[in-house]
C-alpha cells in the first residue's frame, strides 16, 4: 500500500515512528551507560570528601584512598542523635529538593557524617547543601576532633556564573575555612557565616564572600548556617573534650608530720 508523502497522515505516522524510535535508542543507551554512570558519581563523591580533608587524587583513585582513610560512616537525625540508614547511600541533595518542595519535613531529614583519620588527626567530614543564583550548591567540610575548628572544605554548584558565585569552588573561597570555627569556646553556637564580598573579614566564625556574587554568598551562608546547627548537636555528644586537670593528692606521711596547727586534747 503506497502512502501520499505530501499528506498530513504521512507527516503524522513519520514523526511519530520516529519519536519512538529514538525515544527507544536513548532509553537503551542510557540503561546501558547507567552502571558507568553511577559508578562515576560515585568516585566523584568519593574524591570530593577526600578533598576537603586536603586529600587530592584523581577519580579513578579515591575509592582506594577513601577505604583507607574513612574509618565509619553515621546517620543523624534532625537533632543530632545517631540514626538508622547508610550514610553513603543517602541522596543529601534529592532529600534537600523533596524538602523545599514539602515532600519531606525538616524533622525527617538525616545527615551524612564520614568520621576519617589523616595524618594522625581524628576528622568529621560533613556534607551540605542550599541554593545558589541558578541552582543547587553543595560541599563538604571537614572539622577537628575538637568538633568545632574547621580543617578543610570543598563547595561545587550546577550553575553559578563563571567568574561570580562560581568562585564558591575555587580556592579563593575554600581556603578561608581553616581554622575558622562554628562554636564559641563555651561550646555556644555561632555558625560560620558569609560576609559581603570584599570586607576581609577577621571575624574567627565569618568568611569574606564572592564579590559580585552576592545571591549565592547569601545561599553559602543560609546553607552553612542551616546545616551546622543538626551538626554541632552531634558534634558536642562525640567529639574530644579537655581532660580535667589532675591535682595530686600530698603523700600522707607529710600530713601526718604537719602538726603546726594540731589540737592537744587533753585526756
Amino acid at each position: 500500500m503506497a502512502f501520499d508523502k505530501n499528506s498530513n497522515s504521512f507527516t503524522f505516522i513519520f514523526a511519530t515512528v520516529l519519536v519512538v524510535v529514538v525515544g527507544t535508542l536513548l532509553a537503551v543507551t542510557f540503561l546501558a551507560l547507567k552502571p558507568a554512570y553511577d559508578e562515576n558519581v560515585r568516585r566523584e563523591k568519593m574524591q570530593n570528601i577526600l578533598a576537603s580533608m586536603k586529600v587530592v587524587v584523581e577519580r579513578d583513585a579515591a575509592p582506594e584512598k577513601y577505604q583507607e582513610l574513612v574509618k565509619e560512616t553515621v546517620l543523624v537525625d534532625a537533632q543530632g542523635n545517631p540514626a538508622e540508614g547508610d550514610a553513603f547511600s543517602l541522596d543529601v541533595l534529592k532529600q534537600y529538593k523533596d524538602w523545599k518542595a514539602g515532600v519531606v519535613k525538616a524533622e525527617q531529614m538525616k545527615y551524612p557524617v564520614y568520621k576519617a583519620k589523616v595524618e594522625g588527626k581524628d576528622l568529621y567530614v560533613l556534607p551540605v547543601v542550599g541554593t545558589g543564583l541558578w541552582g543547587p550548591i553543595w560541599g563538604y567540610l571537614s572539622v577537628e576532633s575538637d568538633g568545632r575548628t574547621f580543617y578543610g572544605s570543598v563547595f561545587d554548584h550546577k550553575g553559578e556564573t563563571p567568574g561570580l558565585g562560581a568562585e564558591i569552588a575555587t580556592p579563593y573561597f575554600t581556603d578561608q575555612f581553616p581554622g575558622k570555627t562554628f562554636t564559641e569556646q563555651d561550646g555556644s553556637y555561632t555558625g560560620i557565616h558569609v560576609y559581603k564580598g570584599g570586607s576581609q573579614t577577621t571575624d574567627p566564625h565569618g568568611v569574606d564572600g564572592i564579590s559580585g556574587g552576592t545571591i549565592t554568598s547569601q545561599g553559602v551562608d543560609e546553607m552553612l548556617m542551616r546545616s551546622l546547627a543538626i551538626y554541632d548537636q552531634y558534634l558536642k555528644s562525640v567529639s574530644a573534650k579537655p581532660e580535667p586537670p589532675v591535682v595530686e593528692a600530698p603523700p600522707a606521711d607529710s600530713l601526718a608530720a604537719d602538726t603546726t596547727n594540731a589540737i592537744t586534747v587533753n585526756p
